[in-house]
């Protein structure tokens, strides 16, 4: 028999990594430019490789841990991001940087699914609650590599500090390796028919599509910001970059505080607020040309922002226990999915328009979330615990 406390803090263990694998990319992104710019690196292939692991990641561990359960699938893709950091940290081809930078993706994608999952299938009640107290260390993962970089960077090289961090993650690995994790839930084999079933589902579409705006909001908020702040307020890029961390920063106080909400509080009504803080956030972020006052807007769009995937996972996870894997990879890809297409969106809207429109495609998104939530409460009203 396991023990749930053991599994709960695994599976924090590994998504504070995934949130420290994630943002490496962004921190080392200008070092790596510098590193290989005589070998013709193309910034946009780099950025472009990392959320191709992901979904490929998000895609496989589903199927793969309703057959064999966690533990061998989270120490595969906890070893498979230390060694690409550890190829970071020491390659001089183009190649195995692209490669590692894959392999980052893949198992980090792997790593946020599993975790996840793995949590919901764990947690008897409060799943969101369980999912949003779960997010709090990839938050804190996030924050914290940019800022062991920071600090560690006068005094060591970046890929010094990246051969370290990808060593330390050798730790999780034996922790894994020690723990009693919980059965597969599939152990005669995959009902491939069931599986293919679950792509038909009204209710996982629904949740799916809900977590396409999510997710591509998301990205918005984190890719654009900064832009953003420059062209509207003319600062710095450092300003811009310290401005967007307190987005972060929000998010993480918020899905700490939601651990104890949602377990006193309808998870519809806590979703509702958080999607109309989004709106209030970037409504804000719009009409400003203050910059401490943009710094709240992101502190609120942040705390917004925390609901929306340990709810909708929270459902997932009620709806289709017996295969929570699949579900959640089905949920994740169609997120992914999202994360690009809005993403890509908008990038076009900023190159032949104008990037001040940054906050109304938020508030767009959120608007198409607020109608598609109500469709999912309509569709799975009795099923689960609002």
């Amino acid at each position: 028999m396991y023990n749930r406390n053991k599994v709960f803090a695994a599976a924090c263990i590994g998504l504070f990594l995934f949130g420290m694998t994630l943002i490496t990319l962004g921190s080392i992104l200008p070092s790596l430019t510098t590193k290989f710019e005589s070998e013709g690196l193309n910034a946009g292939i780099l950025v472009a490789i990392l959320p191709i692991g992901i979904m490929l990641g998000s895609l496989v561990f589903g199927p793969i841990v309703d057959r064999y359960g966690y533990k061998m699938l989270l120490i595969i893709s906890v070893l498979i991001s230390a060694i690409s950091l550890e190829g970071l940290a020491f390659t001089k081809t183009l190649s195995l940087l692209y490669i590692c930078i894959f392999l980052i993706g893949l198992g980090g994608g792997i790593i946020n699914g599993g975790t996840s999952a793995l949590v919901a299938d764990i947690s008897s009640d409060h799943k969101g609650a369980s999912l949003s107290l779960l997010g709090v260390f990839f938050g804190i993962g996030a924050l914290g590599m940019p800022l062991l970089l920071g600090l560690l960077s006068e005094h060591f090289e970046f890929t010094t500090i990246l051969a370290a961090v990808g060593m330390f993650m050798i730790l999780p690995v034996i922790y894994f390796i020690l723990l009693k994790f919980p059965d597969p839930k599939q152990a005669q084999g995959f009902p491939l028919k069931e599986g293919i079933k679950l792509v038909k589902q009204p209710a996982l579409l629904l949740t799916g599509f809900f977590l396409f705006f999510q997710s591509g909001v998301e990205s918005l908020v984190n890719n654009w910001t900064t832009s953003f702040l420059q062209a509207e307020l003319s600062i710095t890029n450092e300003k811009a970059l310290y401005a967007l961390s307190f987005q972060v920063v929000g998010l993480t106080i918020a899905r700490l505080l939601l651990g104890t909400i949602l377990k006193k509080f309808s998870s519809f009504v806590v979703l509702i607020i958080s999607l109309l803080m989004v709106v209030a956030g970037n409504a804000l972020l719009y009409l400003t040309d203050s910059y401490s006052i943009s710094i709240a807007a992101l502190i609120i769009t942040g705390m917004g922002l925390a609901g929306g995937f340990p709810i909708i996972l929270g459902y997932v996870g009620q709806l289709y226990a017996n295969l929570s894997g699949t579900a959640f990879s089905i949920a994740l890809v169609i997120a992914l999915i999202g994360n690009t297409i809005i993403n890509y969106s908008f990038g076009w809207i900023a190159k032949n328009y104008h990037i001040g429109y940054l906050p109304a495609g938020v508030i767009i998104c959120i608007l198409c979330m607020i109608l598609v939530l109500f469709a999912i409460r309509r569709k799975i009203a009795g099923q689960v615990k609002f």
